[in-house]
């Protein structure tokens, strides 16, 4: 196998990780409409929350593409 193609296959499959960040930040924000729904006044103190856990979620999917991005570009 050319190494060109190694790289691809690599970084094809690093990129995997962004589909679980994808379900996990609809997971995290259909909690968040779920919990809005079923008690309005508690959307101040959930509010603060929702956003921590978009963010981690989030920071995976940017992880993966750090790393498909080391695969293509750095060897």
């Amino acid at each position: 196998m050319e190494l060109e193609a190694a790289k691809l296959i690599g970084a094809g499959l690093a990129t995997i990780g962004v589909i679980g960040a994808g379900i996990g930040v609809g997971n995290v924000w259909a909690g968040y409409y779920t919990a809005i729904a079923r008690n309005p006044s508690a959307k101040d103190d959930i509010g603060a929350n929702i956003w921590i856990g978009f963010a981690l979620t989030e920071a995976i999917a940017l992880y993966a593409l750090i790393i498909a991005l080391i695969v293509l570009f750095a060897f």
